[in-house]
């Protein structure tokens, strides 16, 4: 089969204007990247985004969503890419999100995968472990919960199923994160980075915790509750029973648990930023606000006195955001200022 005719969007286009429609904020943390990680951590970002949207077309049945996940994460494992059933893919799920940022997202698939040829091997062995790391916390969704509406609704049995699940969709993150600094990056030649990692995948699982805090009543109502039963059932509660707005006062004890759990990964994850060098700005800055907006997020979701309302957004403001952005910036994303403030932030989070 003949590789696809040059599809029209340039590479910085794929990297700014199509990004940018998925998500704003890593959009933001991918321009202060060094040049040398850009290319290859946007395009990482495109393909997760991509798996994500598979998953999430609820209007597919669950089954072929499952066997149309599989063919995509079979193209990075393959040697070669299978441009027909990359068309087949592609066919199979953008008829679903018309004229929306998804469907441009998809209907660039066949871009990625030439990207993907394009790279070198290291960096083509460092996105396919991604792509089959990331891929199961996908398939977890599928197969663990029962439907996509609210009378499907049930919970990850454990603890355990939770931290897998953080793993798979956000800490293997902060395993490729590493590796591919440490190959482009000079000045970490020295990390140590079987070690590096760990402390990377604890960063990831920071941030999608705090997701999973933050995103809670939406969640709900798609049959999806992340929260372990068996924390529920010690408060004696029911997953049903987080439907309920009044139930948040009940539910305050297991919230304020996994905040900690969250905030102590993310205090790993500030210690990853500082073993950035200082002169590394772009990549200490690119850690760095991802924590800060995750700190920011737990203390509006610890003090929402709506949080089980499905209605309300809770999350930063705009402003909030470029105010941090600036002024981390403006000092150089230094270590002992910042570090001050985290430390506050922290302290305002019960």
């Amino acid at each position: 089969m003949t590789t696809p005719k040059k599809a029209v969007l340039t590479k910085q286009e794929l990297l700014t204007d199509v990004l940018r429609q998925v998500s704003r904020s890593f959009y933001l943390t991918l321009q202060v990247l060094p040049r040398s990680l850009r290319d290859q951590i946007g395009l990482a970002y495109l393909f997760a985004r991509t798996a994500d949207t598979i998953a999430d077309t609820d209007l597919l049945g669950r089954s072929r969503r499952l066997d149309v996940l599989q063919q995509f994460r079979d193209q990075f494992h393959a040697g070669r890419v299978d441009w027909a059933c990359v068309r087949d893919i592609k066919g199979a799920i953008r008829p679903y999100h018309t004229a929306t940022a998804e469907h441009r997202l998809m209907e660039q698939l066949d871009f990625y995968f030439r990207l993907f040829e394009e790279l070198d091997r290291g960096d083509k062995e460092r996105l396919a472990r991604l792509m089959g790391n990331m891929t199961p916390g996908m398939e977890m969704d599928l197969r663990l919960f029962l439907g996509d509406r609210v009378e499907h609704l049930m919970a990850l049995p454990s603890p355990e199923d939770l931290d897998r699940y953080i793993y798979h969709v956000a800490g293997c993150v902060g395993e490729f994160w590493t590796e591919m600094s440490h190959a482009h990056v000079p000045t970490l030649h020295d990390w140590n980075v079987a070690h590096m990692s760990k402390i990377g995948v604890r960063f990831g699982k920071g941030l999608q915790l705090t997701n999973v805090l933050k995103d809670l009543a939406r969640d709900l109502r798609r049959g999806r509750c992340y929260i372990p039963e068996s924390f529920l059932r010690e408060s004696g509660l029911r997953p049903s029973d987080l439907l309920k707005k009044e139930t948040l006062p009940a539910f305050r004890p297991i919230l304020s648990q996994l905040t900690s759990t969250a905030l102590e990964h993310l205090d790993q994850g500030w210690l990853y930023t500082l073993a950035i060098p200082q002169k590394e700005i772009r990549l200490r800055l690119a850690c760095m606000w991802p924590i800060l907006f995750a700190g920011e997020t737990l203390r509006l979701v610890v003090a929402a006195p709506n949080l089980l309302d499905p209605t309300v957004n809770v999350k930063m403001t705009r402003g909030k955001v470029y105010s941090l952005i600036a002024m981390t910036t403006a000092t150089f994303a230094s270590g002992p200022l910042w570090t001050a403030y985290w430390a506050r932030l922290r302290k305002r989070i019960p």
